[in-house]
């Protein structure tokens, strides 16, 4: 029995915006909380450790930056590595490429969290094209599951 190779998740958009515009969307949370999460700690600097939050949910993730390669390339780690990878274009576009990775657990466990990235990368590429190119705020990750609510901490 051949044991399954791990889990990659790569989303692709192309966004009719300069590279500088859509990388900037994705390191200052001024602009991406118009499209992600609600608020972050701070914006994302090359060996930073950030808080991202989503009060709607209730939930919050630390993301530490393994690479800021200004204007061509970040890689987060969130626990999963999160790679993003900008892609100039000569008419003045960008093409966007999220790859995600390392996912921990049993191989279910692993295919589930990359099923669960898939689809939150998806919406939130989706949600940045339609910010950056028309000015909409499409709310997708709120939207996405509006009853739920994470469940308080209890410190022992």
């Amino acid at each position: 029995m051949t044991k399954a190779a791990p889990p990659i998740v790569k989303v692709t958009m192309l966004i009719r915006r300069p590279v500088a515009e859509v990388f900037n969307a994705f390191v200052d949370p001024n602009i991406t909380t118009k499209f992600w999460f609600n608020r972050a700690s701070g914006a994302l600097n090359q060996g930073a450790t950030v808080t991202w939050f989503w009060d709607h949910y209730g939930v919050s993730a630390k993301v530490r930056v393994i690479t800021l390669d200004t204007h061509r390339r970040l890689v987060i780690e969130w626990p999963a590595r999160a790679q993003w990878d900008f892609e100039e274009r000569s008419n003045g576009t960008t093409f966007l490429t999220i790859t995600a990775s390392g996912f921990e657990g049993t191989q279910q466990e692993q295919y589930q969290q990359a099923l669960d990235q898939t689809e939150g990368f998806n919406l939130v590429i989706a949600a940045c094209k339609a910010w950056l190119e028309f000015g909409v705020q499409l709310n997708v990750v709120a939207d996405k599951a509006p009853d739920f609510k994470a469940a308080p901490l209890h410190l022992q």
